[in-house]
């Protein structure tokens, strides 16, 4: 049986790495066509134009890992199966478990390059891509939700302003509130605030600060002032794509820092830290359907095969992105939204398999 199962394990991979080759130079031509103009109207330098390629066959693979391994796996078991190569198999005696494992094994392989994919290479690419899609190809658009922006910046302190534009470090209507033991003992407010990147100051414009004493309050007021914070401005408002960019141990420190500063993306950020581990589960659960669908010799042939299993991948990724969606915008459960998916075809896959079994 060890023929038949680097026979397997070997069309496994090979079909895998075929798709990838296949369809990733497409992705790549189809992108290039639709963003030619700006590239070219926004002259771009070649070597940034050549990274961002590279940066975006990373982000591509990374993207539409599942959906490659599924269709490859479909690929190459229908053309066992239209070749009666299966049923040979199984008529010598192999339970259908039994002929399932160097799938399994070669999903094994594909998880572990999807996880040093995600945890490696991909937050790098993510930067680059990102970083060059928002500087040429996305202008007037925002990478950041910059209004009403309200943080707790450490364990005494929160601040908000109405809005914030990052590029020319100016927000309006700020105001810190300062805590002791839970209680307020001073709040300074401000028409507007700048960051002055060459003193390294914020300039505050009608500027108000309230001290809280027990028998009255102080108020100071002045027309501008120079001061510093302990915030950075980077701090203030990170890009929506900045999870994306951080190594695992890195983003976790980062979402605990978020959600102490009350940041309203932290359901974005959490979908990506959770979606590191449920791609690798995602890898075993769709080839387990990928086989049970297309080890029958149905008479349509291949093409009935490729049609049910396209199906199926657009049914998970609606599930995927819907959910995904939800935890964005709402209070929905980042971890719900990101296991959902995997927990519903992971059913699918075990009736499928029950069935195929029969």
């Amino acid at each position: 049986m060890k023929i038949l199962d680097w026979y397997i394990l070997k069309r496994y991979l090979l079909t895998f790495t075929m798709m990838l080759l296949l369809f990733i130079p497409i992705g790549i031509t189809v992108h290039l066509a639709e963003k030619i103009g700006k590239i070219l109207d926004n002259e771009v330098p070649l070597p940034e134009v050549l990274l961002y390629f590279l940066d975006f066959t990373i982000y591509f693979a990374h993207l539409l890992f599942p959906l490659f391994l599924f269709l490859s796996v479909i690929w190459f078991t229908s053309k066992l199966a239209n070749n009666t190569e299966i049923i040979a198999f199984l008529s010598s005696g192999v339970s259908f478990t039994r002929f399932l494992r160097p799938y399994l094994i070669g999903a094994a392989i594909v998880a572990m390059f999807s996880i040093v994919l995600g945890l490696f290479l991909a937050p790098n690419a993510s930067k680059g891509f990102n970083d060059f899609s928002y500087k040429y190809l996305k202008k007037g658009r925002k990478a950041v939700d910059n209004t009403n922006v309200f943080r707790q910046i450490n364990d005494n302190e929160v601040i908000y302003v109405s809005s914030f534009d990052v590029k020319n470090n100016y927000g309006q209507n700020f105001t810190l509130e300062h805590f002791e033991n839970n209680k307020l003992t001073y709040k300074i407010s401000a028409k507007t605030i700048r960051y002055i990147e060459k003193d390294s100051v914020y300039r505050l414009l009608d500027y108000t600060k309230r001290n809280i004493l027990d028998n009255e309050d102080e108020i100071e007021f002045l027309r501008k002032k120079d001061t510093l914070f302990t915030f950075k401005v980077d701090d203030l408002i990170p890009v929506i794509y900045a999870a994306e960019t951080k190594m695992y141990g890195d983003l976790k420190r980062f979402i605990a820092d978020e959600e102490a500063k009350g940041s309203s993306q932290v359901g974005r950020f959490k979908l990506v830290l959770y979606r590191k581990w449920s791609l690798p589960v995602s890898v075993f659960i769709l080839t387990i359907i990928a086989v049970a669908v297309s080890s029958i010799k149905r008479r349509g042939g291949m093409g009935v095969n490729l049609a049910v299993g396209i199906c199926i991948a657009m049914v998970f990724v609606f599930f995927d992105k819907v959910f995904g969606v939800m935890a964005e915008q709402s209070d929905f459960p980042p971890l719900v939204a990101v296991w959902f998916p995997n927990v519903i075809f992971g059913i699918l896959a075990v009736y499928l398999l029950y069935n195929a079994k029969r």
